[in-house]
Parts: C-alpha cells; structure tokens; sequence
C-alpha cells in the first residue's frame, strides 16, 4: 500500500516536469513562429499586396477553337463563386506567416517541429497524471486545462498532417497554450486525489472528453474568426483606395483571404456543433444517474445551454443572407466568450453541483 502510494506520487512529479518541459519547448515554438513572420519576406508580402488590387478572376484568359467557323475566339474563364461571407471578394490568399521564402519557412518549419515535440511531452504528462490517480486525468480545472492545450495543439497537428493550410494558427495558438498552462500550473494547480463519488463514473471519460474536444475545435474556429475580421477589414480599406499602415501590410497580407479565413471558421463550428449538443445531453444522463435529476438549472448546464444557444444563431445566421459575414462572425465569438465563461467564470465566481474539487 505505502509503495503503490510513493509510486503514485512519483508519476504525479513526473507529470508535472513533462508539463513544465513541455512550457520550455512550447517557448522555443513561440520564438520560432515569430522569427518565421519576422523573417519572411517583406518584397514577396508587398507582390502579394499587389494582386490583392487587382480581380483575381480577370488574370487568366482560355483559347478555344470554334468548330466551322475556321478561327479563334478568346473566353474569359468562368469566374467560381463560392458560397462565403455577403459582399465577399475575388482575391488570393497570402502567401502565409513565411512570406513564401526559404528563410522564412525554415524557421516556420522549426516552430512547427517544436510544437510536435512540446505536445508530445505534454500529452505524456497528461498520460502519467491519469496513471498516478487512476482515473480520466481532468478531474479538477488544472487537470481540464493541460488535456485541454494538449488536445487544442493535437487537433491543429492533425489538420497539418491533412495538408490543411492551417499554419497561421500557429502563432496565436502557443501564446494560447502558453497562457493556459501557465494559469494551470500557478494559480489552478491542484494536488492529484481521487474523486467524489458523484464523479467517479463511466460518463466522466464520455461527457468530459467531448467537451474538451468541442471546446479545442471552437478555440480553432474563434481564432480564425477574428483573424477574419482584421482581414476583412484590411480588404475593405484597399477596395476603397487606402493605403494601410506597413504593419497592417506585413501581417494581415500573409493570411489567407477574408473568405477563405471566413469558411474555415464556418466549417469547423458547423462540424463540432453536434458533438456539443451531444454532450450537453450526456451531461444530463450523467446527471439523472449521479442527481436523480436531469436538468436543474445549475449554473454550468445554464452556461452551456446559451453556449449551444449561441452557435446555433450563428449557424442560423450564415443561413441568413443579411447576416453573413462580419454580423454573423460576432455572433460566434460571442458563443466562444460564453465557452469561456462556463469554464473559467462558473467554476471560479459561481458555486454549483460541478463545483466539486475547487479548482
């Protein structure tokens, strides 16, 4: 009993260096994505800002022979429309955080080879705190906060290792990660122990785990609406004739388009949104079996049913022809603040039955 006690203490320890191992690599990351936009070059970006001027659709012409007539005719390609944010314009995404040079990418090249290997570590952590109490490892909010990055960091990997052109996530997602883990680990830190007995049920690994995968997709998607803000911004001011400031050109050229940053955030919200509503629902099952009830109006189920609430008006809204675009972007950002408001505020501010190991 006193071994398999120390032995469990040892692997908590060791969790906890994987994690802080993980905060020095994720730094290193952090350095490297920043040299990658640093780097890149400013006369490839300013190339790029040219074609944004001009309609993308008018650059290429197609030769077709007309049969009995004996000549040629010179057609315009079809110009493909795709369905986006209303007033959406026809222009080429940015060449990326790299600036489309060698120096450029090497260094974007080495951020993304040391996020692999800080969320290796980090995920490994994540194993050996489970193994050390026995249990799905998101017990307490510390716990929910490193699964959380780990699994955030994981599902950008994976739309990496699709060829997704995903890499301008990057940057703003290791600050995230940064920041997260290093809440976690100075102010949510909780020591490993077992659970209530409330908890202590199949539903914590089916109920949890979706909502932390939810929770890492939304994060995605609240990024790439926001960065379609800027973008779509900055389009506007060029369509109108201004003339942005040279850190707008540095950095908002690089990105993909308005549209394309725009259907990606559409994509991924619409994806996750039945996974979220599936899990408010496990949620309630879990809670007839540990409550005898299953809706009570506590705090946490009232948050994530305005969160539900709130991304499906914002997957109304892209149905609406008047809300596309900016209007609808909002209302998605504010469905993610309401994300973060059950898991930080409720937790923190408001006491409730999920209220059970503190932080």
């Amino acid at each position: 009993m006193i071994l398999a006690a120390e032995t469990n203490e040892s692997l908590a320890q060791m969790s906890n260096t994987l994690v802080y191992s993980s905060m020095a690599v994720y730094t290193l990351a952090f350095l490297a994505h920043i040299a990658e936009w640093v780097f890149g070059s400013r006369s490839k970006v300013g190339r790029t800002a040219a074609a944004l001027t001009q309609p993308a659709a008018a650059a290429a012409k197609v030769t077709v022979q007309v049969k009995g007539a004996g000549g040629t005719t010179v057609l315009d390609r079809p110009k493909v429309v795709t369905r986006a944010a209303a007033g959406a314009r026809d222009v080429p995404d940015g060449p990326g955080a790299a600036g489309g040079t060698v120096k450029g990418d090497l260094y974007g090249r080495i951020a993304i080879s040391l996020t692999v290997l800080a969320f290796a570590l980090e995920a490994v952590g994540v194993v050996t705190r489970a193994v050390s109490v026995q249990r799905a490892p998101w017990g307490n909010m510390y716990e929910f906060s490193t699964t959380f990055s780990t699994v955030a960091v994981g599902t950008y990997l994976g739309f990496l290792l699709a060829k997704k052109n995903v890499r301008w996530i990057g940057l703003p997602l290791v600050t995230t990660v940064l920041l997260d883990l290093g809440v976690a680990t100075t102010w949510l830190y909780t020591e490993s122990d077992q659970l209530v007995p409330a908890l202590d049920s199949y539903w914590l690994w089916i109920h949890v785990s979706t909502a932390i995968f939810c929770g890492a997709v939304f994060y995605l998607g609240a990024v790439a609406t926001l960065l379609y803000l800027f973008r779509d911004s900055y389009e506007n001011k060029l369509a109108n004739g201004g003339e942005p400031g040279s850190f707008a050109r540095s950095v908002l050229e690089r990105l993909p388009s308005a549209a394309s940053l725009d259907k990606f955030s559409y994509r991924v919200n619409a994806a996750v949104f039945p996974l979220w509503t599936f899990t408010i629902i496990a949620g309630a099952i879990w809670a007839g079996d540990a409550w005898g009830r299953y809706w009570g109006w506590d705090a946490k189920e009232v948050w994530s049913f305005i969160t539900w609430v709130g991304y499906a008006a914002y997957l109304h809204a892209r149905a609406t022809a008047g809300w596309k675009g900016r209007k609808a972007a909002y209302i998605a950002l504010i469905a993610f603040g309401c994300f973060l408001f059950n898991y930080y505020g409720v937790n923190i501010f408001v006491s409730s039955k999920h209220s059970y190991a503190g932080v």
